[in-house]
């Protein structure tokens, strides 16, 4: 079993958004591993960097990672540090992998003061703009195609993804209600 479409990038890309809506279109699981993480400490996200800190939320994170790659087959977002990890990035290689890209002005916005997100936390748009920088390459790296999704509405962003998707032939007989949009 193997996700049909695996999603990375930045706080704020919009892969949790988007990914739910395409896996809706594709009659298909969506997963995102920040998710399994919490199910699994039973904890947020947040909670686990105050209370267990990044190294140990990591490590639960290249564990929901593997464990969805290897069990789901619709779409599955990863967190946006979940790169991070050279396991993680080797584990990616061979699916489908789709950066989302987003420039610095869009995510801060779209993440705003968030106080979910432990790591940005205080000036929003410099922390941003340094995440970006460092992580950018590794979304790079581990992707198989690039949709942009800065100033573009998220039904043109699903669009393209299901695009991608359907020029695989990887939707399969999961196709109904698409052509009715």
């Amino acid at each position: 079993m193997s996700p049909i479409l695996v999603l990375v990038g930045a706080p704020g890309a919009g892969k949790s958004t988007a990914g739910r809506r395409v896996a809706e279109h594709l009659g298909v699981d969506f997963v995102d591993t920040d998710h399994l993480v919490e199910a699994a400490a039973g904890m947020s996200v947040s909670d686990i960097f105050v209370n267990l800190g990044e190294a140990e939320f990591r490590r639960m994170e290249e564990q929901a990672v593997a464990a969805a790659l290897a069990d789901q087959s619709g779409v599955v977002a990863l967190g946006g540090g979940a790169v991070l990890s050279e396991r993680t990035r080797a584990a990616l290689v061979g699916h489908r992998v789709i950066w989302l890209r987003v420039g610095m002005a869009d995510a801060a916005s779209r993440v705003g003061m968030n106080t979910s997100r432990p790591l940005l936390l205080g000036n929003v748009r410099t922390k941003m703009s340094n995440l970006l920088e460092a992580r950018s390459p590794l979304y790079e790296e581990v992707s198989t195609a690039i949709v942009e999704t800065s100033n573009r509405k998220i039904r043109e962003v699903v669009a393209d993804l299901v695009s991608i998707i359907e020029a695989s032939g990887a939707a399969g007989s999961n196709r109904a209600g698409l052509d009715d949009e």
